[in-house]
């Protein structure tokens, strides 16, 4: 062989090692899901297997969610979706289909004699606001799917219509909202067995859901947001005393944001939630904090006092934020290198800061019943996404001839922005109720990634989110096995109230009291809270990893 050949036979063989690398380095070759309910994960197994992708298996997720889980998320609720689009350099996107307040909506909507009357933004068509997931479908669908809408609703829509068997979380969830789900006929009959929550096993058929879907595979979001479905839910919600119009319906639209990206040890780099989500700033910042601390070689106190300690730090800065479409959130000074050494620095290796030590910050409150899934094809596609209806079963109010149960969002924003709050005025107002405007969120769908790794991380919980999420991303930065990310005993403090809430049994006596010897007010909950669902892709090994959350009745799949 000539010299000639010997190197044109060499150069071959290097640019074929450096195709397979980038092959390797574009996608895993498998799929996998994980998700709350196994339903879900099997619509996703099927839309896979059809020759669809990661984005059409989240519509195909997202919409038999809608289905088994009517109080987590819906038709009548948003999210958040985090999208990574395969490629040596892949491409982050985020999809911003949280709910708008209708255009009738004002700031002291709720307050009747200077007062804010909690009711009317918890129960009834007053309290939800436009739903974002239609859109969402359909956004995903035409912007990033491979299949037809039609094709990624089809399951959730058969389930529709042969029903599904209740569970211990739906009884669980509907013995929670029963009274709520009782005042409203169309709610009751829908959800109930007798005007009781149903047995377990009882199946749950929604015929007029399945049409609703129907009417979305064959048209698009004009299925839901114009035309006959448009004008029932209009007369639905007026007629039982809300202010959607026509219009609120046809100008919703979802919003395209770019991922809050911040830049972790080891080549690392956090992909996650921006406003209107909290969660992602929060998540960015406590983990900005934990890299000056030795929360590694600490023992198990002393890493529970640095964690609970970023995250008391992280949580002051959420009233700061709301809706960028309305709002200016300053998100480089609360994500600066300095400003975040000095919160660091602030922390007592030893003794607990009392809030009331810190600089104040509005108070605020979220419903804590979501859902999350995440799912990455064999291309290295994926999506973690969190949805809601806020409260479980939302407003606890049907739209009669829909199956749509409607979100209750709107109690997200701050009420009463300038009467009764005793800790100021800015925060406030920048999550204050507004027409067109979408609330504050602590939903954080998450990515982490590294020439070498790949892994998504969420759940359901309001304002615990990005506790549950830091918790499982240490474990995910130790090594741990990937189902022990979502298994992990979860504790939370979000500055206000100055407490830590944790599970049950995530504390020994021993260590309940050398926490409250530092300083600490402790508070069990008395149950188990959150349903994490995570992936894990190794690129070096080519294999990828999925966990659902042993809290819930989700299922975890590996698909070729």
């Amino acid at each position: 062989m000539s010299f000639a050949a010997a190197l044109q036979r060499l150069a071959l063989g290097a640019c074929l090692a450096l195709l397979a690398c980038a092959a390797q380095a574009q996608g895993p070759g498998h799929a996998a899901i994980a998700s709350p309910h196994s339903e879900a994960t099997s619509a996703a197994q099927r839309i896979l297997q059809q020759g669809g992708n990661a984005f059409d298996a989240a519509v195909a997720i997202s919409a038999t969610l809608a289905v088994v889980e009517p109080y987590g998320s819906g038709l009548g609720g948003g999210g958040f979706f985090l999208l990574r689009e395969s490629g040596v350099t892949p491409r982050y996107t985020f999809l911003d289909a949280r709910e708008r307040a209708p255009a009738s909506a004002r700031a002291d909507m709720y307050l009747k004699d200077g007062k804010v009357q909690p009711g009317l933004s918890v129960n009834g068509p007053l309290a939800a606001a436009i739903p974002g997931l239609p859109q969402a479908l359909a956004d995903l669908a035409s912007t990033h799917g491979k299949l037809p809408l039609k094709d990624s609703l089809a399951p959730a829509i058969r389930l529709a219509n042969q029903g599904f068997a209740v569970d211990r979380i739906y009884r669980d969830r509907a013995t929670m909202r029963l009274s709520a789900l009782r005042d409203d006929a169309e709610s009751a009959r829908l959800f109930l067995s007798g005007n009781e929550v149903p047995a377990l096993g009882t199946v749950i058929r929604q015929p007029e859901l399945a049409a609703t879907l129907q009417a979305m595979a064959e048209q698009g979001r004009d299925g839901f947001y114009r035309g006959p479905m448009a004008r029932r839910l209009v007369e639905g919600v007026r007629q039982a005393g809300g202010i959607w119009t026509l219009d609120d319906l046809a100008g919703y639209r979802t919003a395209w944001r770019e991922p809050l990206r911040y830049p972790l040890a080891d080549q690392r780099e956090l992909i996650s939630s921006p406003p209107p989500s909290a969660g992602g700033v929060a998540l960015a910042q406590s983990l900005a904090m934990l890299q000056r601390l030795p929360w590694q070689s600490a023992e198990p106190v002393q890493r529970s006092h640095y964690v609970i300690e970023v995250l008391r730090r992280a949580y002051r800065d959420r009233g700061l934020l709301g809706d960028p479409d309305y709002v200016n959130n300053p998100i480089n000074k609360l994500l600066a290198r300095q400003y975040l050494t000095g919160l660091a620095d602030s922390i007592d290796v030893y003794q607990a800061t009392p809030s009331s030590a810190l600089p104040p910050s509005p108070p605020w409150r979220e419903g804590d019943h979501t859902t999350h899934f995440a799912v990455i094809d064999g291309d290295g596609n994926a999506v973690s996404a969190t949805l809601s209806v806020n409260l479980p079963f939302g407003a606890a109010f049907s739209v009669p001839g829909t199956g749509v149960v409607l979100n209750n969002e709107m109690d997200d924003f701050a009420a009463d922005p300038g009467g009764s709050n005793s800790y100021g005025l800015a925060g406030s107002q920048a999550n204050a109720v507004a027409a067109g405007k979408r609330p504050l969120s602590s939903m954080s769908p998450t990515f982490i990634e590294s020439p070498s790794q790949f892994a998504t991380f969420g759940t359901p919980g309001g304002s615990r989110i990005p506790s549950m999420v830091l918790l499982s991303v240490l474990g995910f930065l130790e090594g741990q096995p990937v189902a022990e990310w979502p298994a992990t005993p979860r504790y939370h403090h979000q500055y206000l109230p100055d407490v830590v809430e944790h599970e049950p049994g995530t504390f020994s006596a021993r260590q309940k009291t050398e926490l409250e010897g530092r300083g600490y007010r402790l508070k069990d909950v008395g149950r188990q809270y959150g349903n994490q669902q995570v992936l894990y892709w190794d690129k070096a090994g080519g294999t990828v990893e999925a966990a659902s959350d042993p809290r819930g009745v989700g299922r975890a799949a590996i698909v070729d």
